[in-house]
This record gives structure tokens, sequence and C-alpha cells, in this order.
């Protein structure tokens, strides 16, 4: 095979600059023509995806360069994305590892180096956003430094070659300018440290084929499609191989129908590809990600991939409140069920299994964006359930309950330090780390038990004032670490079934903040807003105001009150205690306690004493 290849995933930290810096690669590169209108992030196509401006599954593009095919893969910042970055870099040769030049290494960046440097792959460090007031590019470098001689580096990964970049702006350079400066013209740096770094084509075209399966995709004109890089061998249209998972898998013969390989954003056909080629296949129906495409005659399986096991589980329930079944068009259990045995062919760090209740099934994942991410998917095609409280998954390690432990960083102004610290205190926190930036920010680095942050992101926002960064990673399991607190305010009740009024919620406004507003459908057991005390209350909130035959004075009509919380998917799920319930629609979110009877949730709340 006489072309030049290079297969690269660009990982970070989350908002450290993937997405702009694959897009400035695309346009510099010639990818779209001079007239050609290009939305920014172009790489981020989900609808969640842009309205979030975050990336969730890893995706594929390519470039050309000074005659050489440059495969780029785009990865997620977030942790709970994990299982798609661990799926991206089975297929890649190097990375290029983006550290924003202000906030240096953060949590999900160890994560990700970690995993590069644990498969033998030479990052390229690519310090960004050099241009921000702030910026501090030597600082990064000897963090990054630090970071890879913990992780347990190589001596040739740790002479890692340093590229600095504004990605927004389109420049890199390969040697530090003066501060507020351009250093570069082009991207042309970070091209050609790719180019000299990046090791070129691996493997033999005339060995017995191998390829694994590292995504999913799916057309509605062929059916699943297959995206992997052949590690040996040469795949052709027509030709006949067989299906493995792993060296223990069952194999099964198929044929393959197209190869599609990229080019920019596009995808082109082609009869034939070797050894690096990244490429799309189809015309097997049943193929799994992890399975290798190898030679019937001398059929060589690779192993599968290993995906880290999931830290958090929920319960997926149908839902029974009496106002099922009006907004989605999907309700049934078979209906659920299907959809995440469907979500489980391409979502690899998901888990999914029945249990001994009807219409319950428990569902695991990275962390509750992962799991809340799924639910916002379903909830548009037009599901309709309801789910429990988050929980973590225990281990049982020597006979002795271990539960998982986080590693926090929160980036905060110094005057909330104190707020804080004392709120992960009391959530079982431990400080590692304690660094003044010495421009007002301080940095905190905390050990605390998954369970500890589930529901604390709202408070973490209130404390700091919607001015503190936070940031998590899985560290690993520890012994229980006891008791944590949970919600510290009750919640308001409905004990009617009907329709919100004005009049009952300017009764119920000195009792607390409420999630409804006029004309909204209760029912009874639903939760209709957090009581200002510690106890749950049950109200009236579809109470009228009696008309008598009396004129009054008009200023009694006007009753005032105060706007209502805005019920997001996150919050809902965050806000439940044990005992309750998020139920979901296509067009409403309501909160419910499980036994919506009053006789019914005292008659359960004894039996748990």
């Amino acid at each position: 095979m006489s072309k030049q290849i290079r297969n690269i995933a660009i990982i970070a930290h989350v908002d450290h600059g993937k997405t702009t810096m694959v897009d400035q690669l695309l346009r510099q590169s010639g990818t779209f023509a001079e007239h050609e209108k290009v939305v920014d992030t172009v790489m981020d196509n989900h609808a969640i995806e842009r309205e979030r401006g975050i990336t969730i599954l890893a995706k594929n593009c390519a470039v050309s360069w000074k005659d050489t095919h440059i495969n780029i893969l785009d990865t997620p910042g977030h942790a709970d994305f994990g299982g798609e970055v661990e799926r991206a870099l089975s297929m890649v040769d190097g990375v290029v590892l983006l550290i924003d030049a202000q906030e240096g290494p953060m949590p999900q960046t160890r994560f990700v180096t970690k995993k590069a440097l644990a498969l033998g792959l030479r990052p390229i460090v690519v310090v960004n956003k050099v241009d921000k007031p702030g910026a501090n590019p030597d600082k990064v470098v000897n963090a990054a430094f630090d970071l890879f001689d913990k992780l347990g580096a190589t001596d040739e990964q740790l002479d890692f070659p340093v590229v600095y970049a504004s990605g927004i702006n389109g420049w890199s350079s390969k040697e530090e300018g003066e501060p507020g400066a351009q250093w570069g013209t082009d991207m042309s740096a970070l091209f050609d440290t790719i180019l000299e770094h990046v090791p070129s084509v691996q493997g033999d075209a005339s060995a017995p084929l191998q390829m694994q399966i590292s995504a999913l995709d799916y057309s509605t004109f062929v059916g699943r499609i297959g995206v992997g890089r052949i590690t040996q061998g040469t795949l052709k249209v027509n030709q006949s191989v067989t299906v493995m998972a792993g060296p223990e898998g069952k194999p099964y013969n198929g044929k393959i129908n197209q190869i599609h390989q990229f080019q920019g954003i596009d995808r082109v056909q082609v009869t034939e590809a070797g050894p690096s080629d990244i490429v799309l296949i189809s015309g097997i129906e049943n193929i799994g990600i992890g399975e290798t495409i190898t030679d019937p005659a001398n059929p060589q399986p690779l192993p599968m991939l290993k995906i880290d096991e999931p830290t958090l589980t929920m319960n997926f329930c149908v839902n029974t409140s009496p106002l099922a079944g009006r907004e989605g068009k999907f309700v049934t259990s078979r209906q659920i069920w299907d959809r995440l045995q469907k979500e489980l062919r391409s979502n690899v760090a998901l888990r999914v299994k029945e249990t001994d209740e009807d219409g319950i099934f428990e569902v695991s994942g990275r962390g509750e964006l992962h799991l809340t991410i799924l639910l916002e998917e379903m909830r548009r095609e037009g599901y309709e359930l309801a789910v429990s409280k988050p929980r973590v998954v225990m281990q049982m390690i020597d006979g002795v309950r271990h539960e998982p432990i986080e590693l926090v960083t929160a980036d905060i102004e110094e005057g909330h330090q104190g707020g804080v610290m004392q709120a992960l205190g009391e959530r079982k926190g431990e400080l590692v780390n304690m660094e003044p930036d010495g421009r007002g920010r301080v940095r905190l680095e905390y050990r605390i038990p998954a369970r500890g942050l589930i529901g604390f992101t709202n408070e973490f926002l209130n404390l700091t004032r919607g001015s503190g960064l936070i940031a998590n990673i899985f560290d690993s399991y520890e012994p229980h670490k006891g008791d944590i607190g949970g919600r510290k305010n009750g919640v308001l009740i409905s004990m009617d079934d009907g329709e919100i009024f004005t009049y009952a919620l300017g009764k119920l406004d000195d009792r607390g903040r409420m999630f409804v507003k006029p004309n909204d459908p209760v029912y009874e057991g639903m939760i209709v807003g957090i009581h200002s005390r510690d106890n749950d209350l049950v109200v009236n909130a579809t109470r009228t105001k009696q008309l008598t035959n009396f004129r009054v004075s008009g200023k009694e009509d006007a009753i005032k009150i105060t706007p209502p919380i805005e019920l997001s998917l996150e919050y809902g799920v965050e806000f439940i205690e044990d005992d309750e319930l998020l139920e979901i629609t296509p067009t409403s979110l309501r909160v419910r306690k499980r036994h919506l009877k009053e006789h019914d949730r005292k008659r359960a709340s004894r039996e748990n004493a």
C-alpha cells in the first residue's frame, strides 16, 4: 500500500476546544470549498449536542495534508461518555491531547491520558487558547509532564512534542511567542507535527484479514453499518468474511456489500481498503461492537474491547400516573424494553437488566449525564416513562461493601471557598489539594463518594452564584463511607386530582416554592412544590374561591404568586428521593411520590422503619 495514512484521536477535558480545533483542521485542509457556508462545530451534528454545546458521540472525519490521508476522531470530553473515548482510541495510532492554557490539566484530561498511555500511544500535547487572558503555557506544559509521570508514562511518551495554538482563531506554532500576539499564521505547525510524530501505515496488506468494529451506524437503505479500522489484510467489495466476538466467540459468515471511507465529513464509496484504513462496511446484519471481521480460511479474531464498568444505576419504569398515555406514543413496558435493547447495540458503556417487578428495568451507566441524555433522546422520540433516584453501583471486595469514589476539581472565586468546602465536607468529601491562582480564584481537589455528588451540581451553582466550574472523574472503589444526608427540605404534595388555580397558589405561596403554574393538571400524590420546612406536607392545590352574592373590592382578586421553579430533566433526577419518581413525557416533567395515596405512603414508611 503506497498511500500515506495517519490515524489520530483528539482528546481533552470538556470545553478545552476539541470540536473547534477539528473545525479549523477541516477548513484549512481545503475540505470545504471557498463559497461553502459551514456552521461552527460542524462535527456536533446531533440536536442535543448543538443545544448543550457538548460532544456526546465520538465522530470520524478525514482531511488531506501534503498527500497524506489523516483520519481524525473527535471524542467527547465528559467523563460520562468515556466509553466513546475508549472505542475511539482503539482505532488510532496517535492522540492529540488538548489542554486549556488557563485551566491546565483537569480530571477528564487525566482519564483520557491514562487510557492513551496504557494503549502505548504517544500524545502530541497542544496547549490551546494561548491567546486567552491569564494563559500560562509554561505552567501547563510542566503540569502535563507531571501528569504523564504520575500515570506511568514511558521515556518515549514523556518526550512529547508541544504545539501552541488558538483553535478559535485558527493558528498554531511550535515556538512560544509574545503574550497578546499571534504566534503563527495557520494550523500547518499542528499538521506537520502530526505527520512527523504519528506512525504511518501499520500492518501487512497480504496477511489474513483482521478488522475490529469500534462503532455502529444505521442507514434505511443498507441497514446496519460497522465502523472500524483494518489491522491487517485487504478488504474488498463482495468479499466473504467470518465474524467473531473475540477468540472465544462463535463464528458466523457474512459478505461485504459496500465499503466507504471518510473524506472531510462525507463518506465516499471505494472498492477496496488496506491496513490502517478506517472504513464503514455494510452487508452484515447483526454486526456488533468489538467483533472482528476476519478471513474465513484463516480466522484471527482480536480480543473484545474492554470498557470500564458503570458506576450509577436507575430504574426505568412504565408510567403509572393518572395522566399516563396522554402525551406519549410509546408507553408500554415492551416498547421501553425494545428501545433500551436498541440503545445497547451502540452505547457500549450502558447495561440493562430486567428486575423482579413487572415493567421496571435497571439501567446502569457512567454517570447522571450519561443516563439523562438517553432519557432526553427517548422523550424526543415519543416515549413516556418514570425513573427513580440514581443509585451508585456497590461492589463486594473481600466480603466488605465498597463504593465508587470520584476525584472532583472545583475552580471557584475565593469568596465562595468556605461554603463550597463546607458542602463537600458534609457529603464526606476529603480535601486532597488546594491551589490559589493569584488572581482571586482557587482550585480545590477532593476525593468524594459518588453518592455525595448526586444532586450537588445545582447546590454548587447556587453557592458560587454561577461562577464556579466543577468536574469529576471516577477514581477507585473504597469501603463504604457511611450515611450522607439527603435533601434538606420536604415537599408539598397534592391531595386531589384536577387543575391548578391561581387562588390555590396564592394561599400556598408562603409554604414554599412551586413547580406548577395556573391551569397545570395535577393528581393525588403529585409533588407540586418544595416545602419551606423539612417535612412533607399534603396541600389542596386545586382549591377555588367560594363565590358569594356580596360585591367586594377588586384588589383582593389581584393575587401575587412567585414564579415557579423551571423543572429540567437533570434537576428532576437530582431532586427526587428514594420514595419519589420523575415522570417523563414528550412535553412534560412531573415529580410524584412512588405511592400516590397517603395511607400507602404511611404503610411503606412503617415497613421501611
